[in-house]
């Protein structure tokens, strides 16, 4: 997916982007739920307004998150999410009054030490036109990211269906994404459409291999794989893009990847398997 909507570059709007990504993912999405039993009578909700909040959240990550992936190399940009964790710990203390352990006060230590390394080149000057902007982007996915995992938390606790939580995230953010059309939208050309179409059906089948994935397998179990994603990131960044990510991302990497994993300790199961805003 990150590939598709780097080589999209600014050729098209990033609303166009979201739009796509979001509503040709419902395709295998409905499909999914359907297979499963959970097509429609799955999709009823007792907590509208709280889907709102997770939607809004999560509509905002997503432009956040494709704006990051166009201004910096792609596996810097992955390596920012990876602070979502490390967010969702402290808003798991602030917001759901949770009992701050040892292990995650490092874990949280750990990634903020991480992401203040990232930002090293940008405080010296050393980055080149828009990275700033990136950098502030992807720090914002994160805490935007956190937010709307610590809805969906809210959600499964309150009862709510993990598929009525992903189907109608990707529907809020089609019509998130539609509504810029106002904006300018192009008529994309066969290479274009190609991305778009392959954005939407890469988010939707990762949706629902995750979903899978945590029907089989401990949370804890699958993190590390997730984590595999840094990997394939800046294996890809080099091979379409020609990306060499630079010494802050060494010296970032494994603070941020360490902290995470510690923050993450035992994943709630609903937060993965419910929808991705990547």
């Amino acid at each position: 997916m990150g590939v598709c909507i780097k080589a999209l570059g600014e050729g098209v709007p990033l609303g166009q982007v979201v739009f796509f990504r979001s509503a040709v993912a419902l395709v295998p999405l409905v499909l999914f739920l359907r297979w499963s039993g959970a097509f429609p009578k799955g999709l009823a909700t007792k907590n509208p307004f709280g889907h709102i909040v997770r939607c809004v959240f999560g509509a905002v990550a997503m432009f956040t998150s494709f704006a990051t992936i166009r201004l910096l190399p792609l596996a810097e940009a992955t390596l920012l999410s990876y602070l979502a964790p490390v967010m969702l710990a402290l808003m798991g203390w602030i917001l759901l009054r949770e009992a701050p352990s040892a292990r995650r006060i490092g874990g949280v230590a750990l990634g903020l030490a991480g992401g203040a390394a990232f930002c090293l080149p940008a405080l010296s000057g050393e980055v080149p036109e828009g990275a700033t902007l990136g950098l502030i982007l992807g720090l914002a996915t994160a805490v935007l990211t956190a937010g709307a995992l610590i809805q969906v938390r809210r959600l499964t606790l309150a009862g709510e269906n993990a598929g009525a939580i992903a189907f109608w995230f990707a529907v809020v953010c089609s019509i998130a994404g539609l509504a810029t059309l106002p904006l300018g939208w192009v008529m994309p050309d066969p290479d274009q459409l190609a991305l778009l179409v392959g954005a939407g059906l890469a988010g939707g089948a990762a949706h629902i291999l995750m979903t899978l994935s945590f029907r089989h397998a401990e949370a804890s179990a699958l993190a590390p794989f997730e984590y595999l994603s840094i990997l394939w990131a800046a294996g890809a960044g080099f091979t379409f893009f020609g990306e060499v990510p630079n010494w802050s991302f060494l010296l970032a990497a494994p603070l941020i990847l360490a902290g995470s994993l510690v923050s993450l300790k035992r994943a709630p199961r609903a937060p993965a398997g419910a929808a991705q805003e990547r």
